[in-house]
């Protein structure tokens, strides 16, 4: 008989506590944290306190799961001067391994703690075996490989480098660039990327401006209306479809590769009119606006079969209820491509339930569709449902749930009770205030209601309510 697949961990995002806790709940191995002067999440993340990253560390450890600390700036001279007079209480906590980026930072760590684990962070952007060999040399255990692999070339890699720990990301935001390269959030906002304060400036809103070089040499934008942003601009026409799929045909390296060629753009972002920047490409092309988010759930059964070690949720900054419904969904894939069951593809429709900008499975099939960038909606969406609710306490005397309201629900909406030990649906039939009064509407968040949950729901659970849209 065959030996079992090996199980990859499953490595999810932590900004808080809670966001750990829910993680390890619904299904994680392990979980990532950044200490925020160092790595590129500064917003929405408390464990920038020592005391509760300590917390945390401790925590995960008595689960018996893995806690690793990101430390992936790209930093300027000034950081180097307190930096190992900062992590030393950090690294005295014995996280399970620091996710570093800057060869620098990473030389420092190896001097004065070599006994520290240290996972290559996706912002080196590894994207061959000769660079993995090359980080081992250097003491690093893990690598996590670049976006930009194909499923095929991370198999090569992996063959080449059986001895390396590999890690991919299989869930979250993508970025324009080559992760965490992009320069729009410097130029815009002077906030760098790689210095944790990104802008997303990627996903504002832009338009399209036809130009031409003159005789001058300047670039000069044609007096045709621009390109929009298909939510401002109504239904997009036949005329400006086909003048936005030329535009798209350049992102993607279809178009003249510099300025001088038979056609030239301008963009002009939403708030800096009359601010054209002219696009400028290479022989890749041009990948400026907003990308679709990653979702490679169906493609966790090759990965497992690689023998990759951590399949990586992205998303330190989004809620819980993301973290669990994105763990739980990863999860099934796992156990299911061990055990050797086919794939669920229910799957794919439950995580329509988690706000996003549209899917895409990235560069793992390159591209099987022409449209990888998300022109319609810059925002997140949720699809198939929408969180409603958390459950933050049960009236045993009441034997009622209660519940803090997220979103607008009603009585008679068909529901969705998700929970470690599996999701159950039920109809909102029965919802009371405070006072035990019914309750037919509830209008959207900033109140508590209490209502029943589903038979064989335990109070003891965490539990995220969503409503079916």
């Amino acid at each position: 008989m065959p030996a079992s697949p090996r199980r990859p961990e499953l490595l999810a995002p932590a900004g808080t506590l809670e966001m750990m806790r829910t993680a390890f709940a619904y299904g994680a191995d392990a979980v990532y944290a950044g200490q925020p002067r160092y790595s590129l999440r500064v917003r929405n993340n408390s464990f920038g306190q020592l005391e509760t990253l300590a917390a945390g560390i401790a925590e995960a450890h008595a689960a018996g799961r893995q806690f690793y600390l990101v430390a992936n700036i790209t930093p300027h001279n000034a950081k180097l001067r307190t930096f190992e007079e900062d992590m030393a209480p950090i690294v005295a906590m014995k996280p399970d391994a620091l996710i570093m980026a800057d060869p620098g930072l990473i030389m420092m760590v190896r001097e004065r703690w070599p006994e520290m684990d240290i996972h290559l962070s996706v912002q080196a952007n590894t994207t061959n075996y000769a660079s993995v060999r090359f980080w081992r040399t250097v003491g690093i255990k893990r690598i996590i490989l670049s976006r930009e692999l194909s499923l095929d070339e991370v198999a090569e890699i992996r063959n080449a480098c059986p001895e390396t720990e590999l890690e991919v990301f299989v869930h979250g935001a993508l970025c324009i660039a080559y992760s965490g390269r992009c320069l729009l959030s410097g130029y815009f906002n002077h906030r760098d990327p790689n210095q944790g304060s990104c802008t997303n400036s990627c996903r504002w809103d832009y338009k399209l401006h036809e130009a031409s070089d003159t005789a001058a040499g300047d670039v000069q934008a044609l007096d045709v209306a621009p390109i929009g942003n298909p939510k401002d601009a109504g239904a997009v026409g036949t005329a400006t479809r086909a003048r936005l799929d030329t535009a798209q045909g350049l992102a993607l390296g279809g178009g003249p590769r510099h300025l001088g060629g038979s056609k030239v753009w301008l963009l002009e972002e939403g708030t800096r009119p009359g601010e054209l920047m002219p696009i400028e490409e290479d022989e890749h092309g041009t990948y400026i606006l907003n990308s679709k988010d990653l979702r490679a759930i169906e493609h966790v059964q090759r990965l497992v079969d690689i023998g990759v070690d951590s399949l990586k949720i992205e998303g330190r900054t989004k809620s819980p209820y993301y973290v669990a419904r994105a763990a739980q969904g990863y999860r099934r894939a796992i156990d299911d491509s061990v055990a050797g069951r086919p794939f669920d593809t229910r799957l794919l429709g439950e995580l329509e339930g988690l706000a996003s900008r549209g899917y895409t499975d990235g560069f793992y099939q390159r591209h099987s569709t022409p449209e990888q960038q998300n022109y319609l909606r810059g925002h997140s969406e949720s699809g198939r449902s929408l969180l409603v609710g958390e459950v933050v306490g049960f009236d045993a005397a009441r034997g009622l749930a209660e519940v803090e309201v997220k979103n607008r629900f009603a009585q008679g909406d068909p529901l969705e009770f998700v929970l470690p030990t599996g999701n159950c649906e039920a109809v909102a039939q029965r919802i009371e205030n405070a006072e035990g009064e019914a309750v037919a509407l509830v209008p959207g968040s900033g109140r508590r209601v209490w209502l029943p949950l589903p038979e064989g729901a335990s109070p003891d659970e965490p539990c995220y309510i969503a409503r079916f849209v």
